[in-house]
């Protein structure tokens, strides 16, 4: 698979971060990476969103709230 930027869909998301970058989602990661997207005055994600676009933000939102309930 070669990653298309912005992903499209919650496989493809999570294959990029788990596999691709090796990042394990566990709670704390979810947790941490909820606080800082859902914080509209983060540097990070203001810059997200100048990259991306609020549409994605939400998508990625959404993706990492797909994971946290996963892992319940």
């Amino acid at each position: 698979m070669t990653a298309m930027l912005p992903l499209k869909t919650y496989d493809d998301w999570k294959h990029c971060i788990t596999v691709l970058c090796g990042i394990p989602l566990t709670p704390a990661y979810v947790e941490q990476r909820l606080t800082t997207l859902r914080n509209a005055a983060d540097q990070g994600t203001q810059k997200f969103v100048a990259t991306w676009g609020e549409a994605h933000l939400a998508r990625v939102i959404g993706w990492f709230e797909r994971a946290e309930r996963e892992l319940r």
